[in-house]
């Protein structure tokens, strides 16, 4: 096979448990994928409260899952059953990652929007319009946006959370990023949340943060661009989609020039 990136320096900040495969993809194609986790998930630990909000799901019109991380953190086992569907109950999901891993943990998925992968993209969805007396329940990790919740409630829904997981900041070792980054010798970054960039800003030592604005950054969403403009990055590239394909066909345009920067 070409490598058609043969050595360039390629930041991987997605948290361990997902990033093996955008480095396998990267390396595929050449890139030096350097691992650099800044944002790890940890399941919450308060199972038995979890399981007394799922005891009455069958109170719920719609169960909505928020991301992968929601399905995954949590077994959403009921004395020793999975959850079943019933006509009364619905399952969303955030997008086609999400509804991959209900799939996989044997749970049906009713929703998922074509085109798009965050709450926007859910909303638009017909099924969420006429939402009077719909009861809402909302999986996710603690914290994050709360335009799902504040929209649906505006269209007369009744909206509770379920809080399976929390972002920490893992213990990373930043010395070899802070090397490639006073070398100048770091060629791409790669940046899959918000927290996972602001985590990197905290990870890294200050002194760097002029020569980590310089770097190309690629970003899965235009609110975490619009972000990292303000924070001061120079050169943002947004991909298609989240999923890793969609990142490394981003490197490359980023590498081969077919971006025009600033942007």
């Amino acid at each position: 096979m070409s490598k058609l990136l043969n050595d360039v320096r390629v930041l991987v900040t997605r948290p361990a448990h997902q990033a093996e495969n955008l480095c396998a993809l990267l390396e595929e194609q050449g890139c030096m994928a350097i691992r650099f986790p800044t944002l790890a998930i940890a399941a919450l630990e308060n199972t038995q409260a979890i399981d007394a909000v799922l005891a009455q799901w069958t109170s719920y019109q719609w169960l909505i899952f928020i991301s992968a991380n929601a399905v995954t953190m949590h077994s959403y086992y009921s004395d020793d059953d999975k959850i079943k569907k019933i006509n009364s109950v619905h399952i969303a999901a955030i997008g086609k990652a999400t509804a991959a891993a209900l799939l996989l943990a044997g749970l049906p998925v009713d929703l998922v929007p074509e085109q798009g992968y965050n709450s926007e993209a859910v909303l638009a969805m017909p099924a969420m319009q006429q939402m009077q007396g719909q009861r809402c329940l909302i999986v996710r990790g603690v914290g994050g946006r709360e335009e799902l919740a504040t929209t649906l409630r505006s269209r007369g829904a009744v909206v509770d959370y379920l809080e399976v997981y929390q972002r920490i900041m893992p213990s990373s070792d930043s010395s070899q990023v802070n090397l490639l980054l006073a070398q100048n010798r770091l060629d791409v970054i790669t940046i899959t949340s918000v927290t996972a960039l602001q985590n990197l800003l905290i990870m890294l030592d200050k002194q760097h943060h002029q020569r980590l604005f310089l770097a190309p950054l690629i970003v899965v969403s235009d609110r975490i661009r619009h972000i990292a403009a303000d924070i001061g990055f120079k050169r943002i590239a947004v991909t298609n989609s989240p999923s890793d394909v969609a990142i490394l066909e981003t490197v490359k345009m980023c590498v081969t020039g077919g971006l025009a920067w600033p942007n």
